[in-house]
């Protein structure tokens, strides 16, 4: 088991003949990710990387052609948003979206598309998510990730690496590592994570890394403490910032009065999360919630 993501997953990449598209591309099927079709308009009835993907016009087309029920969007700020919404409408069940600098008029369009079409999207700017040993999908590092039972939720994607790998010092692997996003407007927040890894048989622990500003941390706790039954160990990054000063995310720039690093960890606390001071803490700080 895992979440969201498996090798059963049917993948077409969006954008897949940029240069971003091809390079990732080419490292998630080293991966072993099973992408079955690319899309870049205009280049369709066309293969790409040997040959091995064909590309279509439209997500329509793919999931009609190869059954892709997933897809990767690796798009340009401007047309990020266009091809969220084509994938919405083409019936793809889990959506994520690489991008940096989608505007937020142009998400507020695109949640309200999302929600009805009962779409999941993960992002915009972020890593993506990875399945160990099944599926990669994004820019995450695999080799750094070893198959376990820790689930990792992380609105940082450079602290997500970093959590993998303190829990892989540890001798502890993970199930699925999700990188939801820092904008203001995203697709699945850090609660909705939490429902599925806790619905998810195979995992464990869990590993939630938030940062100063914004409220997404708190809400996610306080819904944890009451239902969420597995060992929680999080981290809040921006420790050490002056007051009133807020990550660069666009997303920890939405504030309300619990929005410092001392105010989510104390909440943290208070829900019965085990508080990491440190990143270089988050390994040992499981291994020990998770033996007792």
């Amino acid at each position: 088991m895992s979440i969201l993501v498996n090798n059963k997953s049917r993948i077409v990449v969006q954008g897949i003949t940029g240069s971003e598209g091809q390079f990732h591309t080419k490292q998630m099927l080293e991966y072993g990710t099973n992408i079955v079709a690319g899309v870049t308009p205009g280049k369709g009835g066309n293969k790409t990387l040997n040959d091995n993907i064909p590309v279509y016009n439209s997500v329509e087309e793919a999931v009609k052609e190869v059954n892709a029920n997933t897809s990767i969007i690796f798009v340009p700020p401007p047309f990020a948003a266009e091809a969220i919404i084509e994938a919405s409408f083409a019936g793809i069940k889990v959506v994520v979206c690489i991008t940096e600098g989608v505007p937020v008029h142009d998400m507020i369009k695109v949640k309200a598309i999302i929600d009805r079409n009962k779409t999941r999207l993960i992002g915009p700017n972020c890593p993506g998510i990875i399945t160990v040993d099944e599926c990669k999908l994004g820019i995450m590092p695999g080799f750094i990730c070893k198959r376990g039972n820790i689930g990792v939720i992380s609105k940082s994607g450079t602290l997500t690496y970093e959590a993998i790998d303190q829990l892989v010092n540890v001798g502890l692997g993970q199930t699925t590592a999700i990188g939801i996003g820092g904008d203001p407007i995203i697709g699945t927040n850090m609660k909705d994570c939490l429902k599925l890894f806790q619905e998810d048989s195979e995992t464990e622990g869990i590993v939630i890394i938030g940062e100063i500003g914004g409220q997404m941390e708190i809400e996610a706790a306080k819904w944890a403490k009451n239902n969420v039954t597995k060992p929680m160990v999080g981290f809040i990054a921006g420790q050490t910032a002056p007051p009133g000063r807020r990550m660069g995310h666009a997303g920890a720039i939405v504030s309300g009065g619990d929005d410092t690093a001392e105010a989510k960890m104390r909440i943290f606390e208070e829900c019965g999360i085990k508080v990491a001071k440190s990143v270089a803490d988050i390994g040992q700080s499981m291994k020990k919630v998770m033996k007792n």
